[in-house]
Formats: structure tokens, C-alpha cells, sequence
């Protein structure tokens, strides 16, 4: 994913809503979000080239999403593919014992963010200071850098987040913001060491590139009873709607994410 949005218990009704977008090659093939056959309790896209995934659930409640950390000087090749991580963390029976986890295997990846969530408690890792934290009920935004870092489009897309809880269960507001294709002034672009150009590309919260851009968007919203949606919305190179997955499913366990 390259922007995930996580109100957490931030809502008396929905303690858990995640707006993401995965923007990827779209040269890189992947499978929409289903259930896994060989992991029948784990619902997430697939990324085919890699094996792994970018965002996912599992039927007790368990939460995971995952973005890259751009900065192309640290980028190293024959590392394993960060996708695995996800489906680790859903997996992992305790939220702080595996974030002690993480901080011995990170530095095997290219740098990278994990947020996920298990029962009431919710955490990120980020491997660039190889620390990971729990987090408390908020509005957070996360995208190629640490978790709140305030890149116009983290900023934007968070803001709008805040109003579209207000909305719920109206979802279409939450659709609206990871569609937000407004890019940046010049003057408020991050430097991460792509060029001028592709920080423009990049600063939208809905990208459109030569050969790269927003490949699907996520709404996943969950009520205090536990029943949850997983909406995915697919898009071609010209970011037009390709596709739509619902998912509905009752947690296991009622909790707060």
C-alpha cells in the first residue's frame, strides 16, 4: 500500500475504519481480495509476483496493512519480499511479542511500515528506526514514510477522514478521498530522491503514472458488534473502475479492531 487511513476506536459505533489505496506496477500481476484456500481464514489480495500482500484480515479481527519506504538510496537487491509480512502479522497470536519479533528480522527487507491489530490493541512497526509502539484510539495516515508524517496528501486524506466518520455507514466519502487525484504545490513536496516529476506523480492521494499508479482502493469498516465489510475497488492504467469485491463477515470474536 502506498496510503492507509486507520480510524481507531475512534467512532462509538465503528471502532475500526481503513480507507487504503496500493499503488503498484500495473506490469506486476495480483489477485483480488479473497479468502486464501491454502489460508481459508485470511481474506487479502495477492501480490503473484511475490507470494504476499499489501492489506489483510482474518475472520477473529485481526487487522495488517503494510507500505514501502521510499528513499531509492537504500534500496537493496536479493532482500525477501516485504508482502510476507502481513500475513506474519495476522498470524501472530500477541501484538507486542511480535513487534520484539520484527525488530530482529527487519533488517533482512527493504525498509518498510507495518500497522496491524489484534483484539483491542493496535501497533506499527517502522524498520527505518527499527522500533516498533502501540497505539492509541485515533485517526492515523500512513504512506511511503513514518506513520503521521504530514505529506500534503497524509494531511488531506486524514482531514477527510475525520469528516467521513461522521457520515457512517454511508461509505462513499471514504471512496471519495482515496479518489482525490489533486496534487501538491511544488513548494509542499516531500524530497525522498525521485525526481521533481515524479514527486508531483507521487503526491496525489489517487495516482495516475506511465505504467504505475493506484491499483485498487480498500474500505473496511467494522461495527462494535463485529460484523465487517471489505469493499476493493480495482482500476485500469487510466484509473477507471475495472472491478469491485465485497466481502461481509462476522469476527469470531467481537473486539475493538
Amino acid at each position: 500500500m502506498c496510503l492507509i487511513l486507520v480510524a481507531w476506536q475512534a467512532h462509538p459505533e465503528f471502532p475500526l475504519v481503513v480507507a487504503a489505496n496500493r499503488d503498484e506496477f500495473f506490469a506486476r500481476p495480483a489477485r483480488a481480495a479473497s479468502w486464501w484456500p491454502e489460508q481459508p481464514d485470511l481474506l487479502a489480495g495477492q501480490d503473484l509476483e511475490g507470494g504476499g500482500t499489501w492489506l489483510g484480515m482474518t475472520r477473529d479481527g485481526g487487522f495488517a496493512a503494510l507500505t514501502n519506504y521510499r528513499d531509492p538510496t537504500r534500496q537493496r537487491s536479493g532482500t525477501p519480499s516485504r508482502g510476507s509480512l502481513v500475513p506474519d502479522a495476522l498470524a501472530a497470536p500477541d501484538v507486542s511479542d511480535h513487534l520484539a519479533r520484527l525488530a530482529a528480522k527487519a533488517p533482512a527487507y527493504n525498509d518498510f511500515n507495518l500497522i496491524f491489530s489484534r483484539d483491542d490493541t493496535l501497533a506499527v512497526f517502522e524498520s527505518m528506526s527499527g522500533q516498533g509502539r502501540l497505539l492509541s484510539p485515533g485517526v492515523y495516515g500512513l504512506s511511503n514514510h513514518l506513520l503521521d508524517t504530514p505529506w500534503p496528501k497524509v494531511a488531506r486524506a486524514k482531514s477527510r477522514l475525520h469528516a467521513a466518520l461522521d457520515r457512517l455507514p454511508e461509505t462513499d466519502s471514504l471512496l471519495a478521498l482515496l479518489r482525490d487525484d489533486l496534487p501538491a504545490d511544488d513548494e509542499t513536496l516531500p524530497r525522498t530522491g525521485v525526481s521533481l516529476e515524479w514527486e508531483r506523480l507521487l503526491s496525489s492521494a489517487f495516482i495516475r503514472a506511465p505504467g504505475y499508479g493506484t491499483r485498487c482502493s480498500s474500505v473496511v469498516v467494522r461495527d462494535r458488534l463485529g460484523r465487517t465489510t471489505f469493499n476493493e475497488w480495482t482500476w485500469n492504467p487510466g484509473g477507471e473502475r475495472e472491478g469491485l469485491i465485497q466481502h461481509e463477515f462476522q469476527v469470531a470474536k467481537s473486539s475493538g479492531g
